[in-house]
């Protein structure tokens, strides 16, 4: 076994793990012993220890403060991976004893969020009542980091092929549309058959630039002969499209199932206007290998069934 082999399993201690993080949060020696309620000699003869024992230097220090070197990087993240596996086992064995079911943390995407997420966390907490759901809205640039380091059980979303990573397990679940929508009471919503030409002068809320979805709308536009539109508001939240939708009369692309949402709610009105694009499928993103708890799993297999429910629902042919 290697010198690093013998540190991570045998040497390296829970209060190491912590420093190193404090360390990489704050950068600063100072804050990180404030954090931790110790002094700076104690977080100063720690450090020291710690690279004693890995026989690297992990961090720089300076009057600026403290640098992770690339050694210290990649310590860092071991360390928030093992803490929070750490804190997910812990909260997981507090839950048993006191008769709940666990706790899980899910990252989802708009795309998978009123409608597939929202029916699957419905069902377990029907079953599962004391089970605690952290749901955590993003992009796939802002939930994958936190995937990688077990801060999150899982991602519900559109599986975006230029996220793909051998680090990652994808499981495709179901494909989903796009649609055009605005406030209930925007010039458009009174057009019988508005044309992408009715769209392309006005403003907009839109996905990020990364996402396959805003690709495909620039390229609709181009395919009828139009500029994209200029005047635009990019975010991957619901609440920040919602607040543009409503009260700054933006016109919205958002996925076919949270278009249904906001017209179920009075919210907004969906156009009739075909959106021919090919996407790829929502589905799972999992850490390959990752600790998984039965929580987690109790949900992955309710969204499973979920899935199934609304592709049934959606190849019945209509009364």
């Amino acid at each position: 076994m290697s010198d690093i082999d013998r540190v991570l399993r045998s040497n390296l201690k829970l209060k190491h793990l912590q420093l190193i993080v404090a360390l990489d949060e704050f950068r600063h020696l100072g804050r990180s012993a404030e954090f931790l309620s110790l002094t700076q000699p104690a977080v100063s003869k720690s450090l020291a220890e710690i690279e004693r024992l890995f026989g690297l230097e992990l961090f720089v220090r300076s009057t600026r403060g403290t640098e992770p070197t690339a050694y210290g990087q990649k310590v860092a993240r071991f360390a928030r991976s093992v803490l929070a596996d750490f804190d997910r086992t812990r909260e997981d064995i507090s839950a048993v004893a006191s008769g709940g079911a666990g706790r899980i943390r899910v990252g989802a995407m708009v795309v998978a969020t009123p409608g597939l997420l929202m029916e699957a966390v419905g069902r377990l907490k029907q079953e599962a009542p004391r089970t605690a759901v952290l749901v955590e809205e993003g992009d796939l640039s802002r939930l994958l980091p936190r995937l990688r380091v077990g801060e999150l059980d899982f991602i519900v979303g559109r599986l975006e092929p230029g996220y793909a990573s051998p680090d990652l397990e994808t499981e495709a679940l179901y494909t989903e549309a796009m649609s055009v929508v605005v406030a209930s009471d925007h010039a458009l919503a009174r057009l019988r058959k508005p044309g992408w030409a009715d769209l392309a002068a006005q403003p907009w809320v839109v996905p990020p630039p990364w996402a396959s979805s805003r690709i495909k709308l620039n390229q609709m536009f181009y395919k009828h002969g139009l500029e994209p539109p200029a005047d635009i508001v990019e975010t991957a939240s619901f609440l920040v499209t919602l607040s543009f939708l409503r009260q700054h009369r933006r016109v919205a692309f958002v996925a076919h199932e949270v278009a249904r949402y906001l017209e179920g709610e009075q919210l907004a009105r969906t156009l009739a206007l075909p959106v021919p694009i090919e996407l790829p499928p929502v589905g799972l993103i999992m850490l390959r290998g990752g600790l998984r708890t039965p929580a987690a799993d109790k949900l992955l297999g309710t969204l499973r069934a979920s899935a199934r429910r609304g592709a049934k629902a959606r190849r019945r042919p209509a009364r």
